[in-house]
């Protein structure tokens, strides 16, 4: 089957999951993301709810999944500041460098994904 090199998608993949209970589902969400980037889609990556804890996780250079999410960082929005807080994960995700997003109540804004006209998929 061949792939439609003419057509740019536009995605966002929002990572949900916590890669210490789930590590398969985590590596799929950064890795579909990494195949959009690959093919010069239109893509950005968001981390919320659980999800937070894989990017807090990852940041750290001896983590599996390090080369993917760093490879991802020019187009990764950030970490949702409440979950970030929540989870306890700030000081892993604020000096990996990764942005807070506040958009809609602290939380990371899931609608302004869609209003910017992004497919948004979830893992």
């Amino acid at each position: 089957m061949s792939t439609d090199t003419t057509t740019r998608a536009r995605i966002a993949v929002v990572i949900y999951e916590d890669a210490a209970k789930d590590l398969a589902r985590a590596y799929r969400g950064v890795m579909t993301a990494v195949e959009f980037l690959d093919a010069g889609d239109d893509v950005t990556v968001v981390y919320d709810g659980s999800g937070v804890d894989t990017l807090a996780a990852a940041s750290a250079p001896d983590h599996q999944l390090h080369p993917l999410v760093e490879k991802l960082r020019p187009v990764t929005r950030g970490a949702c500041a409440f979950c970030v807080k929540a989870h306890g994960v700030g000081d892993a995700v604020t000096t990996g460098g990764w942005p807070l997003l506040e958009e809609y109540k602290r939380h990371a804004s899931v609608r302004n994904l869609v209003v910017e006209g992004y497919q948004v998929l979830s893992f």
